[in-house]
């Protein structure tokens, strides 16, 4: 999301303050890569940046980035990341990261990495509660709803894991999860 990095709705402080902080350090600061602030007006040069960024890590002679765990969510349309049934930024095959500037859901401005990387790593992890995305859980799982870019994360060298509170699955009938106790 293209707002400071102390803004409410940043998903670098959501990090650094609910990952990065209980770890204390263990997570070293250049590992974690935090939108350039000074380009939060322009997403589209946002993404650029951060795809420089990315392949400084990764190497720019990579088709795409291969990461060992992405985290995801997914929202009540389908959407992960800031990829939203519909729009261009789901089709996107060659570039590492886009910009969109009229997200459906605030705010508006944002970047996203594309699904090309979302499907190149290792293992995606997508965590989902709620009662509110039950149906979509469903349309994704159950159903393959290809209208829902959450369906199109679909490793073919790695693994999805899905981790669903009682109320997310509770409309699963075809793909009952195992239960998962800490």
């Amino acid at each position: 999301r293209c707002v400071a990095h102390d803004h409410p709705d940043s998903n670098y402080k959501l990090v650094a303050d609910h990952l990065l902080a209980p770890l204390d350090g263990k997570i070293p600061s250049e590992q974690v890569i935090p939108i350039n602030p000074q380009l939060l007006d322009d997403s589209d040069a946002a993404a650029a940046d951060y795809q420089k960024e990315l392949e400084s890590v990764f190497g720019s002679d990579e088709k795409f980035p291969q990461f060992d765990c992405i985290l995801l969510g997914i929202g009540p349309d389908g959407h992960t990341c800031s990829l939203f049934p519909g729009f261009a930024q789901l089709e996107e095959k060659s570039r590492w990261c886009v910009g969109i500037d009229n997200s459906p859901k605030p705010p508006p401005s944002r970047i996203t990495l594309t699904m090309p990387v979302l499907n190149a790593a290792r293992n995606v992890a997508f965590v989902v509660t709620g009662a509110g995305k039950r149906t979509t859980i469903k349309e994704i799982i159950d159903q393959s709803d290809v209208r829902l870019p959450a369906s199109h994360v679909a490793l073919p060298r790695g693994t999805v894991h899905w981790f669903l509170d009682d109320a997310a699955s509770q409309d699963l009938t075809l793909n009952k999860p195992s239960e998962f106790k800490l």
